[in-house]
């Protein structure tokens, strides 16, 4: 090769190579800012996890655990799906509700916040997952598999034993209804 083609070349390649590398598709993009941070749902693990016995008469049911947070920022959970068993999985919390201080349980908009380094427990008459509209019947040994979505996209799923639990049963905010529409209590 001589020199003037080889001259010409090294520009073309360059030039080449910086065209491809300015037609990286955006996801491409997210990737490689991602790459030096874990994905929330990495961070974040599940124990002691388990779901009331119901029945799907019932309508309804919750899921609860202890969420521990291993990184270094907070993540938090937007939403949570358990497709086996229902269409419709809500994030609730228990509040005190109007001026005589019955508990009502409501859908909680922001999301679990787990803080980093921490945990977040899911318990009966306080934070928990409501699965609503059962498709069938939830015995004492079965297993419900349920999927959290955390804000950045990632999700985590865990499998929780069926156990009998009699109690937590408070009532819906009034946006959600009462008692006399099957969601009076879980």
């Amino acid at each position: 090769m001589t020199l003037t083609a080889r001259s010409l070349l090294i520009p073309t390649a360059l030039g080449v190579s910086l065209l491809l590398g300015a037609c990286a598709s955006p996801a491409e993009e997210d990737t490689a800012v991602q790459e030096g941070s874990a994905a929330q749902a990495d961070l974040v693990s599940v124990s002691d996890s388990w779901v009331k016995a119901a029945a799907a008469d019932d309508g309804m049911t919750a899921a609860f655990g202890v969420l521990t947070n291993e990184g270094g920022a907070d993540a938090v959970i937007v939403a949570a799906s358990a497709e086996e068993v229902s269409d419709m999985v809500e994030l609730h919390e228990v509040v005190s509700g109007g001026d005589d201080g019955t508990m009502v349980m409501r859908e909680k908009d922001d999301g679990f916040s787990v803080p980093a380094g921490s945990e977040h427990e899911l318990s009966p008459g306080a934070d928990h997952i409501m699965i609503m509209g059962l498709a069938q019947d939830l015995e004492p040994g079965a297993e419900v598999t349920v999927t959290l979505e955390f804000e950045d996209g990632s999700t985590h799923e865990f499998t929780a034993p069926v156990k009998d639990f009699e109690g937590a049963n408070e009532n819906y905010d009034g946006d959600h209804g009462d008692s006399d529409d099957g969601h009076g209590d879980h």
